[in-house]
This record gives structure tokens, sequence and C-alpha cells, in this order.
């Protein structure tokens, strides 16, 4: 019974998975999860050296709060949505949308986007996201997932003779740094406050 209690992920605490029409309740997240994803995607908030967007936030925070199953489903379907020409994307819009965006220089994050995802999950589901400094220690792998794929897909389309790192790190570190502490903060006061509920 601990041990059930232990590995459910936060989606799991506040829907549960007994009771008829699961499937009714994991559609409707997946739908709320690509929601939130798309309008995370297109929040900028002003920062130096560049703004900060929020869909990496909103991309590691819903893989921690749906587990590695349900958040690599919904960030597939956000993906499905982008590549049929939505605009869903952080930079996509009427210039470049759909899998010629997907395939530009943001296509490496994408996929670590996925990654990411299943890594969050996983380690929520071992309860990382209870805490704050294990929680910021899975955003930062998370990070890392997103950065690698990301960087590599920039060399390969650009040239290693560009400044790669430049273009797809170095500027984003700090915004980076500062979700990070905001996702460590706010899922274990969630979880906290879920307790609360229930006892």
């Amino acid at each position: 019974m601990t041990t059930a209690v232990t590995n459910r992920v936060l989606a799991e605490a506040i829907v549960p998975r007994e009771g008829a029409q699961q499937w009714v309740k994991q559609a409707l997240l997946v739908c709320v999860g690509i929601a939130v994803l798309a309008i995370a995607a297109k929040i900028k908030v002003p920062m130096w050296p560049v703004p900060i967007t929020m869909g990496t936030f909103a991309v590691l925070t819903l893989g921690a709060a749906y587990g590695p199953r349900l958040g690599l489903v919904t960030i597939m379907g956000y993906m499905i949505v982008g590549a049929l020409g939505f605009d869903v994307f952080a930079g996509s819009g009427a210039e470049a949308a759909g899998l010629t965006y997907m395939m530009g220089g943001t296509g490496g994050y994408l996929a670590g986007y996925m990654l990411a995802t299943v890594l969050l999950g996983a380690l929520a589901r071992r309860g990382w996201d209870k805490t704050a400094p294990r929680m910021a220690g899975a955003m930062l792998l998370g990070n890392v997932l997103i950065y690698v794929p990301g960087l590599i897909w920039l060399g390969m389309l650009y040239g290693w003779d560009k400044p790669i790192l430049q273009w797809g790190l170095t500027p984003f570190l700090i915004g980076d740094a500062l979700k990070l502490a905001l996702a460590a903060a706010l899922l274990p006061m969630v979880w906290k406050l879920v307790a609360r509920a229930r006892g």
C-alpha cells in the first residue's frame, strides 16, 4: 500500500486511476496537457540576454506531473498537432509552421522534449517531485536531455564551424535556472496541498 502511494505521480493523486471511464479521464488530461504546452510556448517573459519562454518549463513540469507514459502520450499529441500546422510552438507562425518548422533549428530541442518528458515522469514516479532539491536535480537532468539533441541538430544543420553554443545554449542558461527554481518549489508545494486536502 505504501509503495503504491509513493509511486503515484501528481496527476494520479488528483485524478485517481480507479473507476470506470478511466480512458476518458486520461484523454481529458492529454487534451489539457496539449493546451497547456501550446499556451506556455507562446508566453515570453522579458529577460536578459533573451526573453524567457515557458515551453521547457511546461514540458518538464508536465512530465513530472503526468508520469512517463501519459506524459509521453501528451507530448507526442502536442508534436502531432504542431506537425499538422497549428501554431503551438514558441517560434512557429505564419512564416514557418508544421513539419517545416519542426525540421528547422528547433527540431533537436523538440526531440529532446520527448526524452525529457519520459525522464521527468520516471523520476517523479520514484518520488523526486516531492522535495525541492530532488526536483531541481530532475529539472537539471531534463534540461540536459533537451539541450544535447538540440545542439547536435544545430551542428548537423548549420555546420560545426558555427557558434553553436552561442546560438543554442548560453543565452538561455539564466532563464532556465530561474525556471528550474520555480519548478523545484512548485511541484513539492502542490504535493503538500494535495496531502493536506486528503488529510
